[in-house]
C-alpha cells in the first residue's frame, strides 16, 4: 500500500510545543521510518564495548510528530498498525543498572540477531535455539498537555513507551488526546518481545510502520485501550510450554522469583550462561499475574515457550 507521506524525523521528549512533521485529516494513513532505540548507536556491527559508550540523551527517538486534524483534548484517536516492514537484523542487551534483576546482573552483554525479514522465519539464538518473530511498536503514543520536554521512557496517560508485544500489524489502539491535534509519534520498534522486557530490552530492530489515523470525538478514555485482530501468542503456543512462579505479598518481587527461577531452569538444561538465559526470556517469556485475591500472597508465573529449544 502506498502512503501520502512517510515520517523520517525524529524527536527525544514528548512536549507538546513539537513542531509537526504533517498535518493529515482523519481517515489518512501514514509510514513511518524511525530509528532504533538506541537512534543509531548500535549497529549490526556493534560490540559489548560499545554499551558503555552509549549516549542515553540519544535512546527511545520516535517519529513524528502528526497533527492529526480536528483532533481536541478529551477525544481519543484511533490508530490502526496495517503493517511493518522489518530489517532484518535486531539487538538484545542487559544494560547495567537496567532490567528487573539489575542488582544481580551488574556487566553489560549484547547479542546481535539477524532475521530473514521476508519470511520472520524464527531468530537463532545459540546453539539450538530459534525465537518467533512478531514485530510491533514499543513506543506509541501522543503529546502530554503538561508543558515541558518530557522522558520517553516511563509510559503515559496518552500512551508512550508501553512495551505491549500485542500493539501489532491489526491491532487497533486508541489514545486519549491531551492536545490539540493529538501530536502523534511512534518508534521504539521490535522484532519481538516477552510480556514483562525482563532484562529492558527486547529485539529491538528497526523496522517500518504503517499506520490509518481515525478520531474518536467526546471519547473520554482514562487510558489507551486496544483490540488484537486475533490470538496473541499462537506464535508460542506450539509446543507449550515451562513455567515457573513467584509466590509472596509483593508482585514486584514475585516476578523476580519467577525470572530467576527460569534463569536457574533454562542454565541447567540448555548449558547457556546466566545473562543468555535472561536476555532469552526478555526477548520471549511472558510474565503472568495467576492470582492477586488469596491474600496475603499473590502469584506470579513466568512462561517460556517450548517451541524455542524444540
Amino acid at each position: 500500500m502506498k502512503h501520502n507521506h512517510t515520517i523520517h524525523q525524529c524527536h527525544f521528549g514528548w512536549s507538546n510545543a513539537n513542531k509537526p512533521v504533517v498535518t493529515i485529516a482523519p481517515g489518512e494513513s501514514i509510514e513511518f521510518d524511525p530509528l532504533d532505540s538506541s537512534g543509531g548507536q548500535i549497529t549490526p556491527q556493534s560490540t559489548t564495548a560499545e554499551l558503555g559508550r552509549l549516549d542515553f540523551g540519544k535512546l527511545n527517538p520516535v517519529a513524528g510528530p502528526v497533527y492529526i486534524d480536528g483532533a481536541e483534548p478529551g477525544d481519543a484517536i484511533k490508530v490502526t498498525l496495517l503493517s511493518f516492514t522489518p530489517s532484518g537484523w535486531g539487538w538484545t542487551a542487559n544494560i547495567p543498572g537496567f532490567g528487573l534483576l539489575a542488582d544481580q546482573f551488574k556487566d553489560p552483554a549484547l547479542h546481535i540477531w539477524k532475521y530473514d525479514p521476508g519470511t520472520l522465519a524464527p531468530a537463532m539464538f545459540g546453539p539450538g535455539g530459534r525465537v518467533p518473530l512478531k514485530p510491533f511498536c514499543g513506543t506509541i503514543g501522543l503529546a502530554p498537555a503538561e508543558p515541558g520536554t518530557h522522558s520517553i521512557v516511563p509510559p503515559r496517560r496518552m500512551g508512550g513507551n508501553m512495551d505491549i508485544r500485542d500493539i501489532a500489524q491489526g491491532a487497533e489502539l486508541y489514545l486519549p488526546v491531551e492536545v490539540k491535534g493529538g501530536l502523534f509519534s511512534v518508534g521504539d520498534t521490535h522484532a519481538t518481545q516477552g510480556d514483562g522486557e525482563v532484562c529492558g530490552t527486547a529485539i529491538e530492530s528497526p523496522c517500518k510502520v504503517a499506520a490509518k489515523f481515525e478520531l474518536i470525538k467526546g471519547a473520554n478514555l482514562a487510558f489507551p485501550r486496544f483490540t488484537t485482530p486475533g490470538p496473541v501468542s499462537r506464535h508460542l503456543d506450539a509446543k507449550g510450554y515451562e513455567v515457573t512462579t513467584g509466590i509472596g505479598p509483593d508482585l514486584f518481587e514475585g516476578a523476580r522469583q519467577a525470572v530467576m527461577g527460569m534463569i536457574d531452569l533454562l542454565t541447567k538444561r540448555h548449558k547457556m550462561s546466566a545473562v543468555e538465559a535472561y536476555m532469552l526470556c526478555s526477548v520471549c517469556a511472558d510474565l503472568r499475574i495467576s492470582e492477586i485475591v488469596d491474600m496475603p500472597n499473590w502469584v506470579v508465573s513466568l512462561y517460556f515457550p517450548r517451541v524455542v529449544f524444540e
